[in-house]
């Protein structure tokens, strides 16, 4: 398996008990470890950890989202979220405004300054997906992953 290959290449050992086969769902973890390591160094480029690249995606669309569905997207505790937008925040790159139908409910928006951002960001994410899917041979958006991520 080319992960078991990969895994011998970087000098861990891939999951599986001994003498039986790695299951699927460790292989997907150890993926998602390196994939997400790899990724982290490209942002680190722009000073942005992947956790706050995601955050900044999900408000891209530009209507705002309150830290409970932030936090139920992007599967982070809320806490956790709640830092994450802070320091998002603190850096001029997401603002927070009260609902205008509940003034109960605020909501997080991505600033201008912070669009700009995402975008550069955006950039190197696409640019370390692309040499992720060449090094794989996995060309095609709509793979096998895809279907993975749908279940």
């Amino acid at each position: 398996m080319a992960i078991e290959g990969a895994a011998a290449a970087h000098g861990t050992v891939a999951p599986g008990s001994a003498g039986s086969p790695p299951l699927l769902v460790e292989l997907v973890a150890l993926a998602h470890r390196r994939l997400t390591s790899g990724l982290a160094t490209a942002l680190a480029e722009e000073d942005c950890t992947v956790d706050q690249w995601r955050v900044l995606r999900a408000l891209a669309d530009g209507g705002g989202r309150s830290m409970g569905e932030l936090a139920q997207a992007l599967l982070i505790p809320q806490a956790s979220l709640s830092r994450l937008v802070d320091a998002l925040a603190d850096a001029g790159l997401v603002y927070r405004r009260q609902d205008d139908r509940d003034r109960r409910r605020i909501t997080a928006h991505l600033s201008r300054q912070g669009g700009s951002r995402l975008s550069r960001l955006d950039a190197l994410a696409a640019a370390h997906d692309r040499a992720v899917r060449a090094a794989c041979g996995l060309p095609d958006p709509a793979d096998p992953l895809a279907r993975l991520a749908a279940l």
